[in-house]
């Protein structure tokens, strides 16, 4: 087996079990959707799913893929050490108790001892190209929730879209002052989902006649809209809509010209996936 050729820096955590200093670390911050892979031989160790913010100045993942990591008892005869199961780099340490997830599990990764591999590359090797849709309807915490268990979906993220503020804030958003949406980003395998079911979806799971909020929810950041890309997925939402308004609803949902997507705190991100909390304002209602 061929291993990548490390820098000295790389061989002192991977090799020689060293630490690199906290916060300094490339991934520590880094929230992308894809997988982890091992720095030497490319095996792949964790889901971008699995990480969480921790706040102790290295990666943390409170899962990892089956059969990705191997235990052993560290040096100091106290700490559990985790290293690559296919190679045996030396990754970091792994804590239980911390009560920091419902796993109840963090493993500490030094960053130099990880490739990160985003989605679209995954799928780029796989032959398929993902595409993005973004929907608000009212918190995104229940629209996320709700979304990302359909097939064919990837990964959903929270943010905002459509206001005058550059990377704004909860605060600003909830302070009805910038103009944003609470808008998800959904990343999907167009050949396993079509935006079309994922627009259907997105009117079934919220009310789309309740106009500046959602359920208890009210101001305009929980209003309902699409952003889309081109005309075809404005032909899509506008020729639903249509169906629903010949229902007899009366849809306030807006389709909007793409705009900038602002991703959200790490807070906001799997929320209910995170709390084993449900969804208050959202639930399924088959409308097509």
């Amino acid at each position: 087996m061929s291993y990548k050729k490390l820098t000295p820096e790389e061989q002192h955590v991977i090799l020689h079990k060293g630490t690199e200093r906290p916060f300094t670390g490339q991934y520590n911050e880094h929230f992308e959707t894809g997988v982890y892979a091992c720095k030497q031989c490319g095996a792949h160790l964790y889901r971008s799913e699995d990480k969480f913010p921790s706040h102790c100045g290295w990666p943390s993942f409170d899962d990892e893929i089956e059969g990705a990591i191997r235990r052993e008892v560290d040096a100091d005869g106290r700490r559990t050490e985790i290293l690559c199961a296919n190679c045996g780099g030396h990754l970091g340490h792994v804590f239980e108790g911390e009560m920091l997830t419902r796993k109840n599990l963090r493993h500490c990764v030094n960053s130099i001892s990880m490739d990160f591999i985003s989605a679209e590359e995954l799928a780029r090797q796989q032959g398929s190209t993902l595409k993005t849709a973004y929907f608000a309807g009212g918190c995104f915490w229940g629209v996320e929730h709700l979304m990302q268990q359909q097939p064919g979906v990837v990964s959903v993220v929270s943010g905002y879209m459509g206001g005058h503020v550059d990377n704004p804030s909860y605060e600003q958003v909830c302070g009805k002052q910038t103009g944003h949406l609470e808008t998800v980003e959904v990343l999907y395998d167009p050949a396993k989902i079509s935006f079309e079911t994922l627009a259907k979806l997105f009117f079934e799971i919220h009310d789309p006649t309740q106009e500046d909020g959602q359920g208890p929810d009210i101001g305009p950041q929980y209003g309902s809209a699409i952003f889309v890309h081109d005309d075809e997925e404005r032909g899509i939402s506008e020729k639903l809509i249509a169906l629903l308004e010949n229902q007899g609803l009366n849809v306030v949902t807006r389709v909007l010209p793409m705009a900038p997507f602002w991703r959200a705190e790490e807070f906001h991100q799997d929320y209910y996936e995170r709390t084993g909390k449900m969804p208050y304002c959202h639930r399924y209602q088959k409308r097509f």
